[in-house]
C-alpha cells in the first residue's frame, strides 16, 4: 500500500509538475543532464536575503526525473539557504540508501536506492539545484 502511494505521488508530479517554467530575472540557474537515459533539467532560482524566494525548473525526461524536480521545488521554496542545503544533503543520503526517514512527498523516493539505474534520474534536479547555488557555469552530468 505504501509503495503504491509513493508511485501515485511520482505519477502525479510527472503529469502535473509544480513550479514548471522559467524565472526570467533569476539570480541563480544551472543545467543538468543524465546521459544514461537522456533526462535534462534546468533550475532557476530567485534568492534574496538568504532565502529561496522562488524556484522553478524546465526539462524533459523520465517520470522519476520530472517528479523529483517538481517535488524538489515544492520542498525548497521559502527555505533559507542553510535549510535548502540540509534538505539537499538529506535527499542525497536517502538516494544513496544511507538514510531512510524522509518527510512529506520526498518520501516517494525513499526506496530509490534499490534501483541504481533510477538514482541518477532522481538526483539530477537536486544536483542541478546545488550547482545553481554554487554558480557552476557548465552543464552538470550525473556521470
Amino acid at each position: 500500500m505504501k509503495n503504491q502511494l509513493y508511485q501515485q505521488t511520482v505519477l502525479k508530479h510527472n503529469r502535473d509538475p509544480r513550479n514548471y517554467g522559467v524565472i526570467e530575472d533569476c539570480s541563480h540557474h544551472a543545467e543538468g543532464f543524465n546521459p544514461l537515459c537522456g533526462d535534462e533539467v534546468k533550475v532557476y532560482m530567485q534568492v534574496e536575503d538568504d532565502l529561496v524566494k522562488a524556484i522553478q525548473f524546465t526539462g524533459k525526461g523520465c517520470a522519476v526525473s520530472q517528479a523529483s524536480a517538481s517535488i524538489m521545488t515544492t520542498a525548497l521554496i521559502g527555505k533559507s539557504l542553510d535549510e535548502a542545503m540540509a534538505q539537499f544533503d538529506e535527499f542525497m543520503k536517502m538516494a544513496s540508501g544511507e538514510k531512510q526517514d524522509p518527510q512529506g512527498e520526498i518520501a516517494a523516493f525513499a526506496g530509490i536506492s534499490q534501483f541504481p539505474s533510477r538514482v541518477k534520474c532522481a538526483v539530477l534536479s537536486w544536483q542541478t539545484f546545488n550547482a545553481a547555488l554554487k554558480a557552476v557555469d557548465n552543464t552538470i552530468s550525473t556521470e
